[in-house]
């Protein structure tokens, strides 16, 4: 049986084309997760595969667990419909994303899950706690003019949360960061 070249091409173009559709297929429903995607602002942001590292929280926190792994700690107490939280949203998006592994950035929506702030001193939203590489609630360099909350334990005088109340730009978040111990090599 002789194959012609015409028909030889067609067969291998043929070819080609099934293993891409297969190859497309298995990247898409197989290998998702190990694909960085463009995060709408041209950066790239790799999908954190550990859940204590996802921005959003939607079930309670194991404070005890994210303190375990020695990096500072962000949780923003704020919700998706109030304006100030909407103006951080991005903020903590693209620090959550950018810092993996670096620094532990969550988000708790109050108004949807707002078991999930209680145990903390929230009075309004937005409001970030502060904890650093050691777990301790941050203590700034400068607390008279840091703008942050000390929260003391009234018998044992224990420091129990450091807190902003209000939105904040990266800057400052970076600078509480910075003085928590985060490594941004």
């Amino acid at each position: 049986m002789h194959i012609s070249k015409k028909n030889l091409v067609r067969i291998l173009v043929s070819f080609v084309i099934v293993i891409v559709i297969i190859g497309l297929w298995l990247v898409k429903n197989h290998g998702a997760e190990n694909i960085a995607e463009l995060d709408g602002q041209g950066s790239v942001a790799k999908a954190p595969t550990n859940p204590d590292f996802a921005l959003d929280v939607t079930e309670p926190l194991d404070l005890d667990r994210l303190k375990s792994y020695g990096l500072p700690i962000l949780l923003d107490f704020g919700a998706d419909s109030c304006a100030p939280c909407k103006e951080m949203a991005p903020i903590l998006k693209d620090l959550n994303a950018r810092l993996q592994g670096k620094a532990i950035i969550r988000f708790i929506d109050v108004w949807k899950y707002p078991e999930l702030a209680n145990g903390f001193p929230i009075r309004v939203i937005p409001t970030q706690m502060f904890f650093d590489m050691e777990g301790k609630p941050y203590v700034p360099s400068d607390p008279s003019d840091s703008q942050l909350l000390m929260y003391i334990h009234k018998d044992t005088e224990e420091h129990l949360f450091t807190a902003h109340e209000g939105g904040m730009t990266e800057a400052m978040i970076m600078e509480a960061l910075g003085e928590m111990g985060l490594h941004n090599d």
